[in-house]
């Protein structure tokens, strides 16, 4: 509806409205006017004949004829409605204004030459000046509506000229011919401007449509700029958006969560599907998140697998939305001819306590997704206190470490690796140490976690395999030195090339080496993997799988990598002193002995765990009881002139 308050002196504009309500309320400007015109002239010529006409024609007809006028000039000026603007109650009220005003044409008319029965010249002058002065004015006020304005000048002056040429005298005759001329003319140049203001109005209404049409054009551009093609769902642009507006909108009192949630399982639908595939599984989860989100939830795709939520409310709210989405997206879906699922894990934090703009809650939205990932696969983990200790201890991690001179700051120790006859090292295992400037002794685990978030994970492994090869070259032959790799390091082909590299210009036999890859490391990288060790035993060098026993498939590992030897986790070796537990190992060193692989059990911490791996079959073991991590020069001294045998003698 447009708008309802007085429009003829402030809210009109051309094209503003329809074309016939933009006529009806032009005409409502000039309408007033003309019943006042008709009002003064009839009051006028009613009182210049008011000694010489009856009191019938100068007092209650033009009385009568003005009260009219008056009522219709009010109805005119009165403030306009709803219905007003409705082009067909406006098109209906400009026909009545046309047949009331030839009406009213013919009463004045008739009223006049009635008064011009009456008087001398100057009377019968008055009448034609009244007659001509009024339809004249009347005609321009009804400009806006010329079929009213030409039936008023053809009837009055139609009227008047045949009145004329009847009564007579002939400069009377003439008046009325002057009257209809300039009549004629004043029609013509109303009906130019009436012209001009259809075509003002026609032009106006067609920019008015162009600019609706590029405003609508830019609302979908730039609704289509913050929704992601694939699912519908606001995009990144979108969710940083309206997080930003939430923020600097929020008051003291506000409480809202921000969170990620990222899919598990689904690249192995792209790899076994095709990414066309993929696609369609995110169309479908896009419509279910769109069916599920409550209106005072947003939930975009961020990119890839990973989509961000902000919820009103704390955390316990945002809490029941996620797992309602992610109960949504673990349900099966039916892709073509294929039912797929994947899972989902999501992670959360709240304004203000977990921060209070849109970096700090993303990144701890981000941590506790992180974190639930890794540590509780599946489920929806809210930003803590604990985990804001563990973020500021990444910081000081990361701040130490890349400040950190890597040549003075970290070290090697070496675990023996004995043979369970004679205990007698045959081999040593090398375990990376960093002493920081800063924080001190640094858990090595940390310090691989830290190289790979900062990507200074090949400088260290470098870093520390040209200690252990300076190791290899001073221990007696043919001891050997296992070297940990992790996946990042087995995945990037520079590393391996640069190892190798490393190898060729020490001089060492490669024999000499083993390098040790975990399983947990190999889930999504069996293929570069499996290349990258390829590469490394062609020079010559060994590979162990470590920690077998706690991964995710470790009978498959057996088979599809190039492995020389196996390391029983620790977590087995207490199991040595139960019956079923030794069964149970013996098993599994079976099962590497029908393989061809040498096997080495780790976490011997008692001499009768030793005792009972050797009657299951264990020739190498591994442990604090026969020695801890040390050194090379005590390593050197302690085992001073001792005779070794090579792994595959022992």
């Amino acid at each position: 509806m447009h708008e309802t308050t007085h429009p003829l002196s402030k809210t009109y504009r051309a094209g503003q409205f329809p074309l016939p309500v933009a006529q009806f309320l032009r005409l409502r400007e000039r309408i007033p006017p003309l019943y006042g015109l008709l009002s003064v002239n009839a009051a006028i010529l009613g009182y210049t004949h008011w000694t010489i006409a009856p009191v019938s024609l100068t007092l209650i007809v033009p009385s009568v004829l003005i009260a009219a006028c008056l009522m219709r000039m009010f109805a005119w000026l009165r403030v306009p409605n709803p219905a007003d603007f409705d082009p067909e109650i406006a098109l209906r009220r400009m026909q009545r204004t046309t047949v009331l005003a030839v009406f009213m044409a013919l009463a004045f008319v008739a009223w006049a030459l009635c008064l011009d029965q009456y008087g001398g010249p100057y009377e019968h002058g008055h009448v034609a000046i009244f007659v001509a002065v009024t339809v004249l004015g009347c005609t321009f006020c009804l400009t806006f509506l010329p079929t009213a304005a030409t039936l008023v000048c053809v009837t009055v002056l139609s009227t008047f000229l045949c009145y004329s040429m009847i009564r007579g005298p002939f400069v009377q005759v003439a008046i009325a011919i002057n009257i209809a001329l300039v009549a004629i003319v004043i029609l013509k140049i109303l009906r130019d401007t009436y012209d001009s203001f259809i075509a003002l109005e026609n032009t106006q209404h067609a920019l008015a449509n162009e600019r609706r049409q590029a405003q609508a054009l830019s609302e979908e551009n730039a609704r289509l700029a913050e929704t992601d093609a694939l699912t519908g769902l606001p995009n990144r642009r979108y969710f940083f958006a309206r997080l930003e507006a939430l923020l600097a909108n929020a008051g003291s009192e506000d409480v809202f969560c921000v969170g990620l949630i990222d899919l598990d399982r689904f690249k192995p639908v792209n790899d076994t599907y095709g990414h066309a595939q993929g696609d369609r599984l995110l169309h479908v989860l896009g419509e279910r998140i769109l069916a599920a989100i409550p209106d005072d939830a947003v939930m975009a795709r961020l990119g890839g697998d990973e989509f961000g939520i902000i919820v009103q409310g704390p955390l316990e709210a945002a809490e029941a939305v996620t797992q309602t989405l992610c109960t949504e997206i673990r349900r099966p879906a039916r892709i073509a001819d294929i039912v797929v699922s994947v899972g989902c894990s999501a992670g959360l934090a709240d304004y203000p306590a977990s921060g209070r703009n849109a970096h700090d809650l993303f990144d701890r939205a981000d941590f506790a997704l992180y974190h639930a990932k890794n540590e509780k696969r599946g489920q929806c983990v809210r930003f803590s206190s604990k985990l804001e200790q563990m973020i500021r201890t990444e910081q000081a991690l990361d701040a130490a470490l890349q400040t950190a001179d890597l040549t003075r700051e970290l070290s090697v120790v070496f675990q023996p690796i004995v043979a369970t006859e004679t205990r007698t090292p045959i081999g040593v295992e090398c375990l990376a140490r960093w002493h920081s400037a800063s924080l001190g002794s640094v858990n090595p685990e940390l310090l691989i976690a830290t190289a790979e978030r900062l990507g200074r994970a090949r400088e260290v492994t470098l870093a520390l395999f040209g200690r252990a090869l300076d190791a290899l070259a001073q221990l007696p032959q043919p001891m050997t030195v296992c070297f940990n790799l992790s996946g990042q390091d087995i995945s990037d082909a520079e590393t391996i090339a640069a190892l190798i590299a490393l190898i060729e210009r020490s001089g060492i036999a490669a024999n000499r080496l083993v390098f040790e890859i975990t399983e947990t490391s190999l889930i999504s990288k069996f293929d570069s993997a499996s290349e990258a060790l390829e590469g490394l035993r062609e020079i010559g060098a060994r590979i162990a799988l470590d920690d077998f026993g706690t991964g995710y498939s470790s009978l498959s590992a057996l088979h599809q990598l190039p492995l020389d030897m196996v390391k029983i986790d620790r977590s087995f070796a207490p199991r040595l002193d139960e019956t079923r537990g030794r069964r149970l190992i013996a098993a599994i060193r079976n099962l590497a002995r029908s393989l061809s692989l040498d096997c080495v059990i780790e976490g011997i911490e008692t001499e009768d765990q030793l005792l009972s791996a050797r009657i299951a079959g264990f020739t190498l073991a591994q442990g604090y009881y026969m020695a801890m991590p040390m050194p090379l020069p005590e390593l050197l001294e302690r085992y001073a002139g001792v005779a070794h045998s090579s792994f595959n003698a022992a």
